[in-house]
């Protein structure tokens, strides 16, 4: 088996990044988590100043989680136990502060877990938000194994293209025009009875998808955010196949990289989505 990643942030001059992968491994498990956060609809941080925010909460998440693993445990109690550790924390942090519902962090996350069961290897996939899986074999080819769409992305498209209508070409204006609207779904998010995303506060239990599967010998996995996915869903550079095809023929960087000098060149990269440049982060595993 073998197991490469890349996690970086959109401003290459910057260290700000908002991803992050971990990868957690025992005697016939491996447990790769990749979660993305979403970027705050808020004017400041209010828990760290330093790395901001939703950083921080996708660092104490994945911190947490390390100390909730045990071999009996299952996803989904790792993550309603990692939450609450999080959720302690904030609420000691924000103790003496008044932080509005819309600057409560919240992301999105793909834990894959990787087990060896009689001589085969068993993929247990565990989904909140929008991360992407895609798994490929010489027999099947590629199979996207959580087709989720998230339907938010078409509201924001037609307010995109609404305030585009306007004459509000530039993104920061557009962003700003757009925080009412952003703020709102924030809030909702982080109080639904039936939370999508990974939350601080969840009124109810967390609706994962979920799938499992036995994998072939010859399979490749790849795991990413929507950032680095931008090469397929909103730059139709690649199809989820060719980009499965060019991630193992010429490495992650080597993506990475093409994704940066389009949206660096690109015309109008920005024009259906509300940040010209993402976040991107990506796993990919083969058997072989």
């Amino acid at each position: 088996m073998k197991l490469a990643h890349i996690c970086a942030g959109a401003d290459p001059d910057s260290t700000q990044n908002d991803d992050r992968i971990v990868v957690f491994t025992s005697t016939n498990r491996t447990d790769i988590i990749v979660i993305d956060g979403a970027t705050s609809v808020a004017h400041r941080n209010y828990i760290d100043d330093n790395q901001g925010d939703v950083a921080w909460f996708v660092h104490a998440f994945t911190d947490a989680v390390e100390k909730a693993l045990t071999p009996e445990r299952s996803q989904e109690d790792c993550v309603w136990l990692a939450i609450a550790a999080v959720r302690a924390q904030f609420r000691h942090a924000a103790a003496d502060r008044d932080i509005p519902l819309h600057a409560w962090p919240i992301a999105a996350m793909t834990w894959l877990r990787l087990s060896e069961q009689e001589g085969a290897v068993q993929a247990a996939l565990y989904s909140l938000g929008d991360c992407k899986t895609l798994l490929h074999t010489i027999s099947a080819g590629c199979i996207d194994l959580d087709p989720f769409v998230n339907p938010q992305e078409a509201v924001l498209k037609d307010a995109i293209a609404a305030l585009t209508n306007d004459g509000v070409d530039d993104p920061a204006c557009r962003r700003e025009r757009m925080l009412p609207m952003l703020r709102a779904r924030r809030e909702f998010q982080n109080t639904t009875p039936a939370p999508g995303v990974l939350c601080l506060e969840p009124r109810g239990p967390f609706q994962a998808r979920t799938r499992n599967t036995t994998l072939a010998h010859d399979a490749s996995l790849l795991v990413m955010t929507d950032g680095f996915y931008r090469l397929v869903d909103t730059y139709s550079i690649y199809t989820d196949t060719t980009l499965m095809e060019a991630c193992l023929d010429r490495g992650l960087a080597a993506q990475l990289d093409e994704l940066r000098k389009f949206e660096s060149t690109g015309v109008s990269t920005g024009a259906a989505s509300v940040k010209p440049a993402d976040d991107a982060s990506a796993v990919l595993w083969t058997a072989a």
